[in-house]
């Protein structure tokens, strides 16, 4: 039997961006991220589900300070050049550093602090929306409102979320062991128990035929969603 989903608030959420432990737990998250391997898998969907040539916006939700979205930046760049991003937090943390090093792949970010369904709620098209560790922070009520404007705002969403399980949660607990601090490691705990499994998003994504889902567990910690509008179903 799954783990049912439980949602509890992050530590790294409520301490003030430049507190010191937060500080260390962003630096804490960008390992953690490869662990997981999400901008490796986060990269690859897009190079296989976007349109065939590279897209000119995107969006990343709950972006941090920017270094998952450099991350995957650099593995599209060869590829994927002149694209603008907006990096979308209720915090605007990302640092001169980070967008230069965007810059130097010759992508363009856009740091932008928001509410999430106001940022949506008003943002013109764009050609690709992701998300990496964020929707697992939200209620399947929230979610549905999310995806219906998701919807709307974009052709292509992308996310990587935490799988749900037992092991997941165990391992996540281990997380001292290689250097993360308290902070760190109680919210990858808390993350873990609301992170997804199964088909649980594609459940929750508008019921429309216009629109290919697919989800699956992503290695051993991670879980991947796709939505793509299919370009060969008219409006």
């Amino acid at each position: 039997m799954s783990l049912p989903r439980r949602l509890e608030p992050e530590w790294l959420d409520h301490l003030p961006a430049d507190d010191p432990r937060a500080m260390r737990s962003r630096r804490d998250l960008t390992r953690v991220n490869s662990f997981m391997g999400n901008a490796s898998r986060m990269a690859d969907a897009l190079l296989q589900h976007a349109a065939d040539e590279a897209p000119h916006t995107m969006v990343d939700l709950g972006s941090g300070d920017g270094q998952f979205m450099l991350q995957v930046a650099r593995r599209l760049a060869p590829r994927w050049r002149n694209v603008s991003v907006v990096l979308l937090d209720q915090q605007n943390i990302v640092s001169e550093t980070t967008r230069a090093s965007f810059a130097a792949l010759g992508w363009r970010v856009e740091p932008t602090s928001a509410d999430v369904f106001n940022f949506l709620a008003q943002v013109h098209p764009v050609d690709v929306i992701t998300a990496n560790l964020f929707l697992h922070h939200f209620v399947d009520e929230q979610l549905t409102r999310l995806f219906e404007q998701i919807a709307r705002a974009t052709s292509l969403m992308v996310a990587c979320e935490p799988r749900r399980s037992k092991f997941v949660v165990e391992a996540s607990r281990l997380l001292w062991a290689v250097g993360c601090n308290d902070v760190s490691v109680h919210d990858a705990v808390v993350s873990a128990r609301a992170g997804f499994n199964d088909k649980e998003l594609s459940t929750l994504w508008p019921h429309d035929p216009q629109w290919q889902v697919h989800e699956q567990t992503a290695g051993l910690f991670s879980h991947r969603f796709i939505a793509r509008r299919d370009r060969q179903i008219s409006r």
